[in-house]
């Protein structure tokens, strides 16, 4: 039979959670409310583009980074509008771009200069990017009045379509101050000129009364990412508290149990010592399928049911688990590593030092996948 490790996908989730979002939004609008792109980069956040699609079929746009991605969707019978996060990169990009009806950001000269080069076969529609601090990417504060003229002498001789503002928030997760002097920059800048507006992430999204502090003459676009999948963008608030269900599920089986003597110690670099005899388990699941080789003990997990720890060090194929509370467990009594019927991927996260959006797109290849 096959290794017993799976990843499961719940597109009823990734459904219930835009819509969660959706509704929020809504009652939180003083008027009409913002439209989503639902971000679908780096593989839908692990989860597979086709189970993204399927999830977020309600969604007004999708957003991304790999053009490959955006034919995928297009392929898949995405008709809807498509936004490139972080642009085209060389002249034959645009080729493309104007093919599949593909939008995209113009964050550099550079991208400016690529579409004054030549004709393109019909406009594509953009939004310009302001680097309001988060200094990744985006024209600087003294240059997007230039930059956004050159983008409407662009529009004017049909190179480009709609044209939007975006930018993007460093600390909407942890810091309301830094973000309304982003949001500031932002609105002082882009106050008078025409178009669309997209500044919010998941955080934003999700914080009351952000996006409904906005106008724009065509609507404002929030571009939700990780609370879509189930995961919370915020350290001290649990994506439950918001209504939302993980759509991903890491599950496995023990593949071995017995007892470790008192004073014996468990895994790799034997970090882990037994004060008394204990009962251990031993799940089909290491780090070479995803799960963070650095995961202390102690980090939480959930076999047949009951909430128990991780023991010593992560293997390549393998860790251990404390079967103290669930002493009936045996060979092949399931495990969850994350999500459903287990820890959240955040929990998980926290207990590692990291992120619940680095685990989920780390999930590796090897590891089988069902959706349902």
């Amino acid at each position: 039979m096959p290794r017993p490790i799976l990843a499961t996908i719940d597109t009823s989730a990734l459904a219930h959670n835009l819509q969660t979002v959706a509704y929020r939004l809504a009652q939180d609008a003083s008027g009409p409310p913002p439209f989503i792109w639902a971000v679908m980069k780096s593989r839908g956040y692990g989860h597979g583009m086709v189970a993204a699609l399927a999830g977020f079929s309600q969604a007004d746009g999708l957003a991304m980074l790999d053009i490959d991605e955006a034919i995928h969707c297009r392929e898949l019978g995405w008709s809807g509008p498509i936004l490139l996060l972080e642009g085209f990169f060389e002249p034959a990009d645009l080729e493309i771009l104007t093919r599949y009806r593909i939008s995209t950001a113009i964050h550099c000269a550079e991208q400016l200069d690529m579409l004054e080069s030549g004709p393109v076969d019909c406009p594509i529609d953009a939004l310009v990017k302001l680097n309001t601090g988060m200094h990744r990417l985006g024209f600087q504060p003294g240059e997007y009045a230039d930059a956004f003229a050159r983008a409407q002498a662009l529009q004017a001789v049909g190179v480009l379509g709609s044209l939007g503002k975006m930018t993007h928030f460093a600390r909407a997760d942890d810091d309301p101050v830094v973000t309304q002097a982003q949001l500031d920059c932002f609105q002082s800048i882009t106050r008078d000129l025409p178009g669309m507006v997209s500044v919010c992430n998941s955080a934003a999204t999700l914080t009351p009364g952000l996006a409904s502090g906005l106008s724009a003459s065509n609507g404002q676009w929030v571009r939700p990412g990780i609370c879509l999948y189930g995961a919370s963008p915020f350290a001290d608030q649990s994506a439950e508290s918001f209504g939302l269900r993980p759509a991903m599920t890491l599950s496995a089986r023990l593949i071995s149990t017995h007892t470790v003597p008192a004073g014996e110690a468990v895994g790799y670099g034997q970090i882990f010592r037994a004060q008394q005899p204990m009962r251990v388990g031993v799940v089909a699941c290491g780090y070479a399928d995803g799960y963070p080789r650095h995961a202390v003990t102690g980090t939480p997990i959930t076999v047949d049911g009951v909430r128990t720890r991780l023991l010593g060090r992560v293997s390549m194929d393998m860790l251990a688990v404390d079967l103290a509370p669930v002493p009936s467990a045996g060979v092949g009594a399931p495990v969850v590593l994350w999500g459903q019927g287990g820890p959240s991927v955040d929990e998980v996260a926290l207990s590692c030092g990291t992120i619940g959006y680095e685990l989920l797109c780390a999930v590796a290849p090897r590891v089988p996948r069902r959706e349902i």
